[in-house]
């Protein structure tokens, strides 16, 4: 099916192939979707001593929402007992779950070499995104407003812009994004890998595949006039960004793999970038849209943030 989609689309003229360029970036992420669901569970092995299992309640959602958090191995030293961490926020993908960064790649082995808190926080598939249409689904607000509070308070972080960043992939990497972009002041760094960056650029209803993306799509983003739709798209945000704003930005840490169906969506975000001189590093290296990458890369990026952070080393 897929391929013939891309048969067809040869004979396109290089408009129209611009113009549906989002509709089959959004055909290949349920693709994408569908396949992962229909992948067989594996039997979790128990977690290492440093890695929490959390629980926050809450009330912008009306229920309780799961995350993880990956400790340094100093944290729990009496010498260090005063020293304050750096924070990374890792996202997950469409279809995923906040588990699936410490159960399917080897983050807690990488983790271990340094000295920040790292949080891998339930998205479902809310596009980290306040919803247009669910008054409960407040996936936005919930990052913000209750989880990062949450994590201030329960864990000793060094709470302030220069010590806190966030990355996510594909879904993720369009929520890190959105995060850096919209809250400046809350974030140092923000880092994509595979972003999904196209999720709200549709035109109308109907330019999206029936069934299942377009219920979570529009579900989440609304109709194509909605201001959660508007306020959402990254680039938009960056297009009409002032120089003022520009300069706030967090720098921005973008890849994706050369053979990844979403690597068009992401040099063009890149174009734009240099276009509007916004401080960021690019990396394109062979790879497709999985988790073999995904754990190349995020241990990538854990040496980007620990240059990013303003705190380095607890006493010894």
């Amino acid at each position: 099916m897929v391929r013939g989609a891309f048969f067809q689309m040869n004979s396109l003229t290089a408009d129209k192939l611009r113009e549906l360029r989002p509709i089959v970036v959004l055909v290949l992420l349920f693709a994408i979707a569908q396949i992962a669901a229909a992948q067989p569970s594996v039997q979790k092995a128990p977690l290492p001593a440093n890695v929490k299992e959390e629980r926050l309640a809450s009330k912008l959602m009306g229920r309780d929402m799961p995350y993880r958090v990956v400790l340094p191995a100093a944290y729990s030293d009496a010498k260090s007992s005063a020293f304050r961490y750096p924070v990374i926020y890792l996202l997950h993908g469409l279809t995923g779950h906040y588990d699936n960064w410490t159960d399917r790649t080897k983050l807690t082995d990488y983790a271990a070499r340094y000295n920040f808190i790292i949080v891998t926080p339930e998205g479902e598939n809310g596009w980290y995104t306040d919803s247009a249409t669910k008054q409960t689904d407040k996936y936005e607000s919930y990052i913000i407003k209750e989880l990062i509070p949450e994590i201030d308070k329960k864990f000793r972080t060094a709470a302030d812009r220069s010590n806190r960043s966030i990355a996510g992939l594909s879904m993720g990497g369009f929520g890190a994004l959105k995060f850096g972009l919209k809250y400046p002041e809350m974030f140092r760094l923000a880092g994509s890998f595979s972003g999904a960056l196209f999720a709200s650029s549709y035109r109308t209803a109907d330019d999206l595949p029936p069934g299942n993306i377009r219920t979570s799509l529009i579900t989440i983003f609304g109709e194509p006039d909605s201001a959660t739709k508007k306020s959402n798209d990254l680039f938009a945000l960056v297009r009409e960004a002032s120089p003022e704003k520009i300069k706030a930005m967090p720098f921005l840490y973008i890849d994706c793999g050369t053979e990844d169906f979403l690597f068009k969506n992401n040099t063009d975000f890149i174009q734009l970038l240099v276009e509007k001189k916004v401080p960021h590093e690019y990396r394109q290296l062979p790879g497709v849209h999985d988790w073999k990458y995904w754990d190349m890369q995020v241990k990538e990026f854990l040496q980007v943030a620990e240059r990013a952070f303003s705190v380095k080393q607890p006493p010894k």
